[in-house]
């Protein structure tokens, strides 16, 4: 016992002796470079400063919330305004401007019990009348917006004091909780202002960004907001350059003016595979929560016959699409859900790609001779049509040519007509189009009543291919009734089944999302919601800071 007690006092004298050199070192490291210990606490300690540069070929069309039915616009108004409640990195809905909520047991009474203490970006405190005036806007008959479904199924709206707010249903509404997420606007700001002209390019939020100035066709400035009520964000600015071509965004990434880019699959595959981007920048891929398709104008005689749509979607190979023009990056679409939601229907297939049978529902169809040129005829008439998409968008364009080739081969002869995006967006509020390439960018909850409910046809709603189909109706109205998830994936698997048989869209492809950022942001943390949901904490050590506020 003796001789252990003495090897273990031993012991502790040796490595006693070991580590005084070690702490002499790091002390002697620490005077004569004290900068490379601060840089190494910096890297590790969130800091305010710096600007993020984003670039993106979409302009925003508004920045009224309730109108904001492209992505462009919404992503400026997703960080200056807030909804009652948000998604969170695992598409849970928490609060947001509401702090806590109750739901009824019978599911037709919603009280929300909303934050004190947030103040609009101009100072005024945010109550439950903001709240009511946005919620009778939405359902104000002459606002044109496309989110009015969800608030119509609204019984009575009360304000109980500033903080509190009861809201009765006239039945049972399973996306209730979700239409929430739906940004609020200041009642003192616009209750005056019928048209919204001047707020729509200079909103006022509760967001953790402030609009500071809109150059149309250049750049949109946001400057981060001091008082935000979730704690300011560590990045000073925002600035949203507008680049409508894929390939000029990529020059200014690549020459360090930009930070922040959304890659096609060229780029992401071949083009930043060099010592370069590894060095600067970080990129990520996963599948986005949206997909593409070519839209077609229901009310067009070429397209009302269900079998015209069904041959298209056979003489289509979408797999080619993918290969070719996503280099593998992204998934076949069967229909309005995607794989990753909980709707998705995996039991409905692909149609293959099969021309002749492409030929024979053409046939079917009345589309059974052809001219000289080799184009399909239905008595006098040419099957002939133009297909829209938008300038600056390269794998549509791409995606385009390659469905170009193929209806020709089956005597289909298809002009491309690339458009600005506003214009494009004009053209198909006011119906002028056949078809149009086009992507859907979805909500988590899988409430597609909006774009297919044959009551959403009118101006600036989602519905604007005019489909209708009895069945698809009456299951989007059940699917709005139930509240068991299980329940409601039924009956959406029933609507994916009977709107891919429909074809009122030609599904091609869900894409990945490839965006890539440069190095030297931190905090960024990929999840199934993408990479946006915690834009607030992304940072930028001191030393790594290009921009001054």
């Amino acid at each position: 016992m003796r001789a252990d007690f003495w090897r273990k006092k031993r012991f502790v004298k040796l490595r006693g002796l070991v580590r005084r050199p070690l702490i002499f070192f790091i002390l002697s490291l620490f005077l004569l470079f004290p900068s490379f210990f601060l840089y190494a606490q910096e890297d590790n300690q969130p800091c305010y400063g710096d600007a993020i540069i984003v670039g993106s070929i979409g302009e925003p069309i508004t920045l009224v919330p309730i109108l904001a039915a492209d992505s462009a616009s919404q992503d400026i108004v997703g960080l200056v305004f807030n909804g009652l409640l948000k998604y969170d990195k695992d598409i849970n809905l928490v609060g947001d401007l509401a702090e806590d909520w109750e739901v009824s047991e019978d599911g037709l009474v919603i009280t929300f019990y909303l934050r004190k203490g947030v103040k609009w970006q101009d100072g005024v405190p945010f109550t439950a009348e903001d709240v009511l005036f946005t919620y009778k806007k939405l359902v104000d008959p002459h606002t044109k917006t496309p989110y009015s479904g969800d608030f119509e199924r609204i019984k009575k709206f009360e304000v109980i004091d500033d903080y509190t707010i009861k809201i009765t249903y006239k039945q049972p509404f399973s996306p209730a909780l979700a239409s929430w997420t739906m940004p609020i606007m200041p009642s003192h700001l616009l209750k005056n202002e019928e048209d919204f002209k001047h707020f729509a390019r200079h909103p006022v939020g509760t967001g953790p960004y402030r609009f500071i100035k809109w150059e149309t066709g250049s750049k949109i400035v946001l400057e981060a907001y001091d008082e935000y009520f979730q704690g300011r964000p560590y990045i000073d600015r925002y600035i949203y350059y507008i680049i409508p071509d894929q390939s000029t965004l990529f020059l200014e990434l690549k020459n360090r003016n930009l930070d922040y880019i959304s890659l096609t699959p060229l780029q992401y595959q071949r083009q930043t595979n060099t010592e370069f981007f590894k060095k600067n920048f970080r990129k990520y891929r996963y599948l986005s929560f949206g997909y593409t398709y070519i839209g077609w104008n229901l009310n067009n005689p070429k397209f009302k016959d269900k079998r015209v749509r069904q041959a298209i979607n056979y003489a289509i190979d979408k797999e080619e699409i993918i290969k070719g023009v996503l280099l593998g990056l992204g998934r076949v679409c069967t229909g309005p859900f995607v794989p990753n939601s909980w709707a998705y229907n995996p039991a409905v297939k692909p149609a293959e790609y099969n021309p002749e049978k492409a030929r024979q529902l053409l046939a079917l169809a009345g589309w059974k001779k052809k001219d000289k040129e080799g184009i399909l005829l239905k008595g006098n008439e040419r099957f002939e049509f133009t297909l829209l998409t938008n300038q600056g968008n390269v794998s549509r364009r791409k995606c385009a040519e390659i469905i170009q080739q193929k209806l020709r081969e089956i005597g289909i002869k298809m002009h491309i007509k690339i458009v600005e995006w506003g214009c494009l967006l004009d053209l198909i509020e006011r119906r002028e189009f056949e078809a149009v390439l086009l992507g859907w960018g979805l909500s988590r909850d899988p409430d597609c009543y909006d774009i297919f409910h044959s009551s959403k046809t009118g101006p600036r709603e989602f519905n604007f291919v005019s489909y209708k189909n009895k069945e698809v109706d009456r299951l989007l109205e059940e699917g709005r009734r139930v509240f068991s998830q299980s329940k409601r994936k039924e009956i959406y698997q029933k609507v994916h089944k009977l709107i891919y048989e429909d074809q009122p869209y030609t599904f091609l492809y869900v894409p990945d999302a490839l965006p890539i950022i440069d190095a030297r942001f931190r905090g960024i943390e990929p999840t199934i919601n993408g990479i946006g949901y915690n834009f607030i904490k992304w940072w930028v050590p001191k030393d790594k800071q290009r921009f001054k506020r």
